[in-house]
C-alpha cells in the first residue's frame, strides 16, 4: 500500500436495500488502515467520476455512516452508463488527476466490467491502480456466487408480498397476476414460492425467463388451478419470453418502449400483468382478474431487509478493502456458500464475472415450468433472514347448517 492512498468509492446499476451497507463497510474499513489519506465517493457512479463530482467522506462520522447504512438504496446515487473504451479512459484520467490508487465499484455484471477495462487502461498507462469491483443485484445473477448482496432482502419483499396478496385473494377469490423484476434470471420471481405454507395457498403458478412461455400452456395452467381452488395467485417474471426469444410483453402490446440499450422496457410498466389479465379475461371468461407489477418496490423497500443480507452486504466492501489495500490485488468479490449454512469469501478474476449472466439451473424449476422445486426453498430459506411474518388462519369446525339454502 502506498505511503498515502486515495481511494474513490461509487455505486452503480439498480439501487438495494443493503448496497449502502457495503458502502460504509469499505468507507470503515478504508479509514481505519494507517497510510489511507482520503476516501471519496463518486455521485452517481461512472458519470460522477467523469464529471469529477466527488464526496469526501473522510471525516464523516462513524455514527452518522452507521446510520446511512441501514438506509435502502444508493446514498451516492446511481447511474445507467455503461462505459465503452473512451468512457473508461476518461475514468481513468480522473483517477489520475485526483491521485487515486484505489477504486471501489459497487454493483453487477456491466459495473464489473468497467472495472476490468479501467483496470487494463491503468496498466498500459503505468497507472498504479488496485480495483476491486465489490457485487450487488437483486438479480442475484453475477457468475461465481453463491448469491449477490441485496437478493436476499428483495426475495424477502417478495415473499412477504405475495403472502399478502394470497390472503386477500383467499378472501375474494379471482385470478391474482404479479409481475416481479427478472429479465435473463428468474431467482427472485421464484422467491414467491417460499409465501407458501399450506398446499392451497398461493402463488399456484411460477414462471421464468429460465423457460419458453407459451400463452396456451398459461391460460390452460390458470384453468386447472382455478377450477380446483376456485382460485388462482400467479407469480411472473417480466422477462418471459417465446421460443423464439422475444419478449412476451413485447410480443402482446402494440407500443414497446425501450431503454437507453435498446432493450424492451420491463421494469416500471405495467404492461405486461395487464395484457396477461387480458387473456385471461378474453380466452377464460373469468370475471375476476387483477394484476400487478411490484417494480422498483422490490428494490428497496425501507424496513424489508434481511438481517442476513446487510450483515453479508457489509462484509463484501471491507473484504473488497482488505484485498485491495492489504493484498494489493484486483478482482471480484464473491460469495460461497459451505455447510448447511455459511458464507465464504473470495476473490475471482473479474473476467470471470464482467458482462457474464447466471441463471437459475434445472435442479430449481420444476418439469412443468410453472413453479419451483423443493431443492429451490432449501437454497433461499437460510438468506431471508430471522422473523419472517408469518400467516394463520381461523381452525373453527364449521356449523352445521339448518336450512341449507347454499
Amino acid at each position: 500500500m502506498p505511503d498515502k492512498s486515495r481511494i474513490l468509492i461509487a455505486q452503480g446499476g439498480g439501487p438495494t436495500a443493503v448496497i449502502n451497507q457495503s458502502l460504509v463497510g469499505a468507507v470503515l474499513a478504508a479509514r481505519g488502515l494507517p497510510g489511507v489519506e482520503r476516501v471519496y465517493g463518486a455521485r452517481h457512479g461512472v458519470r460522477g467520476i467523469v464529471n469529477e463530482d466527488f464526496i469526501d467522506l473522510t471525516m464523516e462520522t462513524t455514527a452518522h455512516l452507521e446510520r446511512v447504512a441501514a438506509t435502502p438504496a444508493s446514498a451516492l446515487g446511481s447511474t445507467r452508463d455503461k462505459p465503452d473504451l473512451a468512457y473508461c479512459k476518461n475514468i481513468l484520467e480522473v483517477l489520475k488527476a485526483h491521485h487515486i490508487s484505489h477504486f471501489f465499484y459497487i454493483g453487477g455484471n456491466d459495473s464489473s466490467d468497467t472495472v476490468r477495462i479501467v483496470v487494463e487502461e491503468a496498466k498500459k498507462a503505468g497507472h498504479a491502480l488496485s480495483a476491486v469491483h465489490i457485487p450487488k443485484t437483486i438479480d442475484n445473477d453475477l457468475m461465481g456466487n453463491d448469491h449477490t448482496p441485496g437478493f436476499p432482502s428483495a426475495a424477502r419483499f417478495v415473499v412477504q408480498a405475495f403472502a399478502g396478496a394470497n390472503l386477500d385473494n383467499a378472501a375474494l377469490p379471482g385470478v391474482y397476476v404479479a409481475v416481479v423484476m427478472g429479465r435473463h434470471a428468474g431467482f427472485l420471481t421464484a422467491a414467491a414460492a417460499l409465501a407458501r405454507t399450506a398446499s392451497d395457498d398461493g402463488p399456484h403458478l411460477v414462471y421464468l425467463p429460465e423457460r419458453v412461455f407459451e400463452i396456451d400452456k398459461f391460460l390452460a395452467d390458470v384453468k386447472a388451478v382455478h377450477d380446483r381452488f376456485g382460485r388462482c395467485v400467479v407469480a411472473v417474471s417480466e422477462g418471459i419470453h417465446d421460443g423464439s426469444g422475444e419478449a412476451i410483453a413485447a410480443k402482446l402490446s402494440k407500443n414497446v418502449e425501450r431503454d437507453a440499450h435498446g432493450n424492451v422496457q420491463l421494469s416500471g410498466t405495467g404492461a405486461l400483468a395487464d395484457l396477461l389479465c387480458d387473456e385471461i379475461k378474453a380466452k377464460l371468461g373469468i370475471k375476476r382478474v387483477r394484476g400487478d407489477t411490484f417494480g422498483y418496490l422490490q428494490r428497496s423497500f425501507l424496513g424489508c431487509v434481511s438481517d442476513v443480507d446487510a450483515r453479508e452486504a457489509r462484509d463484501v466492501g471491507e473484504r473488497a478493502v482488505q484485498y485491495a489495500l492489504l493484498q494489493g490485488q484486483v478482482g471480484s468479490v464473491a460469495l460461497r456458500r459451505s455447510g448447511d449454512y455459511a458464507v465464504e469469501y473470495a476473490l475471482q478474476p473479474l473476467e470471470a464475472v464482467a458482462a457474464k449472466t447466471r441463471v437459475m439451473g434445472d435442479a430449481f424449476i420444476n418439469a412443468a415450468g410453472n413453479d419451483v422445486t423443493p431443492a429451490f426453498g432449501d437454497y433461499l430459506r437460510p438468506l431471508l433472514g430471522s422473523d419472517l411474518p408469518q400467516a394463520h388462519r381461523l381452525r373453527g369446525a364449521a356449523v352445521r347448517k339448518v336450512l341449507k339454502r347454499g
